[in-house]
């Protein structure tokens, strides 16, 4: 991760780790706790599109998972087009039914709404927020609602 802005939000789900991996796995239900991402449709093992809207900003892009390996790490990167970020999300047992998921970014500000969003720290908050949301959304449910079990490496 190369990008200019850096940082790392935690959040303590009460889920298995399985469970919750399994869900994170459903890039395409982002939506549903993601602020500000309007689509996510999966194109194929290590391959997203997505639709974000933030302010009045419309963006599209497309994500490559450089390494996957269920129960513990997901890392991505922005290919082509005009975003520049990249990341991970770890996921680590905190007890038998609690999984701590630490969710860390790089990107690069371009534009001067994003320069704005910067030096603000909203990028930070929103990632917090968006966690929050996922704990909350798992946490609703009985169980995850699917599974993409590959390894990429």
């Amino acid at each position: 991760m190369d990008a200019h802005k850096q940082f790392t939000e935690t959040v303590t789900v009460d889920r298995p780790v399985r469970t919750v991996y399994n869900q994170w796995t459903q890039f395409e239900e982002f939506p549903e706790f993601m602020e500000g991402v309007e689509r996510v449709e999966q194109l194929d093992d290590t391959h997203l599109r997505w639709t974000t809207e933030i302010g009045l900003v419309s963006k599209s892009f497309e994500t490559e998972i450089s390494e996957q390996i269920p129960d513990e790490i997901i890392m991505w990167r922005a290919t082509g087009g005009d975003v520049a970020h990249a990341g991970k999300v770890t996921f680590a047992a905190a007890g038998p039914q609690q999984t701590e998921v630490t969710v860390n970014m790089a990107w690069q500000p371009e534009s001067f709404a994003e320069k704005v969003a910067d030096w603000t720290n909203v990028t930070e908050r929103r990632v917090k927020g968006d966690l929050e949301r996922f704990k909350a959304f798992i946490e609703s449910r009985d169980a995850e609602t699917g599974a993409h079990r590959e390894t990429h490496v």
